[in-house]
């Protein structure tokens, strides 16, 4: 029992008689070892079947008795889905099949199985099955045990209100695996894959074993031939030179395909193309992800201008966030915690002390709230000093009487937030050929894909309300806004007197 506790995977092979592939196996693990699990599939890639092996390894491997028998950790474990059938067809089948296989090799699991359970002779250790009701938060109230797991499958078609009900009972020692299609950019699943509170999988069936080696292996698995009739009918091939990162492209064996939605979705186990209202599609991030990685997050030479977007945290908010940008590369997000409080005087000190270090460094300043303490404070030290920006996202969108536009001079912007967001977008669009380079950061990547946009009844861009993000994600855009201060538009109205600019800050 230690060694199985202590590696689910060998529970999987030596008692249910499992063969996972080597990304089952990794999602398997990261059940064992993380309270919160997210997958997303393409289809008949499995992810049924492994969460049915992970919610029996949790049924069997968590409880405690004593030694006199008696259960002092007990385990309850919850399956649902959106309807009756997907719990009653798909989940527990797989239950069910596990569970006789274990019998048929000699290894008898405690409990009985019914339709929709497995009971055993502890009312407070079982597995059960049912349909998600989100007018029934009572049907949830009967899962607080000391370890608690809670397996959703099709998970991008139940309800908020159901998530919240679960989350309310993931206390101790508690799991959650949801396992999904990703058919849909907006609710509870799609923000799944881009927080960091989850451990993210993508199964995509083109790397399935029964793809890659021609054969069905993997009984059951999508194989081969659906594949490549798949690549027929909702792929279009391509040549080398139109591949571009913005719609998907991917080469598979030697040739170069673009898909549809529908492949994103059922094979790759990507979400759809980016809706036309979200701001930054997450394909753009991962590109400029990848650009700086094989950069090895290498700064590059002071040559190119610099600038320090701040968002600085006040009342109720846990940080001021730092972002440092040089033309096209961005350095790693900073943030200094504030314990929730307005800490002026020792953010305009970091302040500061960055340009002591670079005097050419130019700081972009939040001013809405907080942020105009901070940039009080940095005027006392350096009076008028051309390279401390005031940035109000509240004010019109021009610079010197000029009205601000995109990259292509057709949009305008309801307000200078509006403004900066979309130069942010600008710089990560693969059409503007930018080589745009960020680091690596979930939560950053959360908050961008989050942001929408509309255009008024004047044609002018306007980003949506950042309490209306704040609700969807459960907290502020504050990575992103440090970003999109660093495109402020400086005003140079004179040359610039270095000499006795740096005799100044230093």
């Amino acid at each position: 029992m230690n060694a199985w506790r202590a590696d689910w995977n060998k529970f999987a092979r030596d008692v249910l008689g499992v063969t996972l592939d080597a990304e089952q196996q990794a999602i398997l693990s990261s059940v064992q070892h993380n309270p919160r699990t997210s997958v997303a599939s393409g289809t008949a890639r499995g992810k049924d079947f492994v969460a049915a092996v992970a919610a029996l390894c949790f049924l069997y491997l968590t409880p405690r008795w004593n030694r006199k028998g008696e259960l002092v950790e007990n385990t309850k474990v919850a399956l649902t889905a959106p309807t009756d059938r997907q719990v009653r067809n798909i989940m527990l089948p797989e239950i069910s099949r596990l569970f006789n296989r274990a019998k048929a090799r000699g290894a008898t699991l405690p409990g009985r199985l019914t339709a929709y359970d497995i009971q055993t002779d502890s009312k407070e250790w079982f597995l059960t099955g049912f349909k998600a009701d989100e007018h029934n938060h009572e049907a949830w109230s009967g899962f607080h045990a000391v370890n608690t797991m809670f397996v959703v499958t099709e998970a991008s078609g139940i309800s908020e209100n159901i998530f919240e009900a679960i989350e309310g009972n993931l206390q101790g020692n508690s799991r959650i695996l949801i396992v999904f299609n990703p058919n849909t950019l907006v609710g509870y699943a799609a923000r799944s894959q881009k927080g960091d509170r989850w451990a993210k999988f993508r199964l995509n069936s083109l790397t399935a074993p029964n793809v890659v080696e021609h054969s069905n292996r993997f009984a059951g698995q999508v194989d081969y031939a659906w594949v490549q009739d798949k690549l027929q009918q909702w792929c279009t091939p391509i040549s080398a030179e139109e591949v571009t990162e913005e719609f998907d492209d991917f080469l598979f064996e030697g040739r170069w395909y673009r898909p549809e939605d529908l492949f994103r979705i059922k094979v790759l186990g990507k979400f759809p193309k980016v809706a036309e209202d979200v701001l930054i599609p997450m394909q753009w991030l991962e590109a400029a992800h990848e650009r700086w990685k094989e950069a090895h997050g290498i700064e590059p030479s002071d040559d190119w201008q610099e600038c320090l977007g701040v968002d600085v945290a006040g009342m109720g908010r846990d940080a001021t966030v730092y972002c440092r940008r040089k033309n096209i590369w961005v350095a790693p997000f900073r943030c200094q915690n504030s314990g929730g409080t307005a800490d002026h005087m020792r953010v305009a000190g970091e302040i500061r002390a960055a340009r002591q270090h670079n005097h050419r460094l130019f700081v972009s300043i939040d001013t809405i709230g907080e942020g105009a303490g901070v940039y009080s404070r940095c005027n006392e030290v350096e009076p008028n000093s051309p390279y401390i920006i005031s940035c109000k996202y509240s004010e019109a969108a021009r610079m010197n009487e000029r009205e601000l536009s995109d990259t292509t001079g057709e949009r305008r912007f309801a307000n200078m937030r509006a403004y900066l967001f979309w130069a942010v977008r600008d710089w990560l669009d693969p059409r503007n050929n930018t080589g745009a380079m960020l680091p690596p950061d979930s939560l950053f990547d959360e908050e961008a894909t989050e942001i929408r946009w509309s255009v008024r009844s004047d044609g002018r861009i306007l980003i949506e309300p950042k309490d209306d993000i704040k609700k969807r994600i459960g907290r502020s855009t504050d990575r992103f806004d440090a970003l999109a201060n660093t495109f402020y538009p400086v005003r140079v109205r004179k040359p610039i007197d270095t000499a006795r600019l740096s005799r100044l800050v230093h």
